[in-house]
């Protein structure tokens, strides 16, 4: 798969993507890195420590998150985008479900566009990324938890995702999936889908997984967002078992050791 000037190996490969928050109220790291000297100074760690790619976000989408107009948040993160591309040679995915955020983030340089949606959210996401030719990550959500035949759901959601963006044009050598861990699921849920992640492999593109300080780590583990590393790179190491290629995860470098471990022995 080609992101930005990137050519990702997904056969032979697994990749982290550090997530870099520019919001004031993310559930794990709000305001920490909403100015732009600080978030330069953070990527730069991350990168250091292994980042393939950068996911900038400036909506967060904890429970219960704020919906911010599309003028706010293009201010939060063109600027960075834009420092981000002079600064480093690293692909830089932007987190937004926002047709229109999504084009302003394109024109200030993302390669990547992270739908939390998966081109359902305002109708013309996929117009965006065919006309734009730009590689995407589509995520599982749905605005209600009725489920009928759970994975069964999930898997022809994902499907009707695959079908929105092959009809609007896009490229599937462009297109990445995510299960959405943590998004209209409850922990049950999640366990199971992380348990049958093999799934999502039926479409053959790489597979993204975003579980990093989740709540479903801090139900099991009874521990806060700022102690559930070890939850996360079990999860890493699980989904790359099961398929997974990418991973956008807080702690690069804890993550992407444990990453390394397992490409190693699942290559033999």
């Amino acid at each position: 798969m080609i992101i930005g000037n990137k050519t990702f190996d997904t056969k032979h490969h697994g990749y982290i993507m550090g997530i870099l928050n520019v919001t004031p109220d993310s559930f794990s790291d709000g305001g920490k890195y909403d100015h732009l000297d600080a978030a330069l100074k953070h990527a730069e760690e991350m990168i250091k420590d292994g980042a393939a790619i950068i996911d900038v976000g400036g909506e967060s989408t904890r429970p219960g998150y704020t919906l911010i107009s599309d003028e706010e948040e293009i201010g939060r993160v063109t600027p960075v985008i834009e420092a981000l591309k002079k600064e480093f040679d690293v692909p830089v995915s932007l987190d937004t479900y926002k047709s229109g955020v999504a084009r302003a983030g394109i024109e200030a340089g993302a390669d990547l566009i992270n739908d939390i949606w998966g081109l359902k959210w305002d109708g013309t996401m996929a117009e965006v990324l065919a006309e734009t030719g730009i590689a995407s990550c589509l995520m599982h959500n749905r605005k209600d938890t009725d489920y009928k035949d759970y994975l069964n759901d999930v898997i022809a959601d994902l499907n009707e995702t695959m079908e929105m963006a092959e009809k609007a044009g896009i490229k599937k050598d462009t297109i990445m999936l995510d299960p959405g861990i943590g998004f209209a699921k409850d922990l049950d849920q999640n366990l199971e889908l992380m348990n049958h992640l093999e799934l999502l492999n039926q479409w053959d593109v790489p597979v993204l997984l975003g579980t990093s300080r989740k709540s479903m780590i801090g139900l099991i583990l009874d521990l806060p967002s700022d102690q559930r590393v070890e939850g996360t790179v079990a999860t890493t190491v699980s989904g790359y078992m099961k398929g997974c290629r990418f991973f956008r995860v807080h702690d690069v470098k804890e993550n992407m050791r444990a990453m390394k471990m397992i490409e190693a022995i699942c290559a033999k």
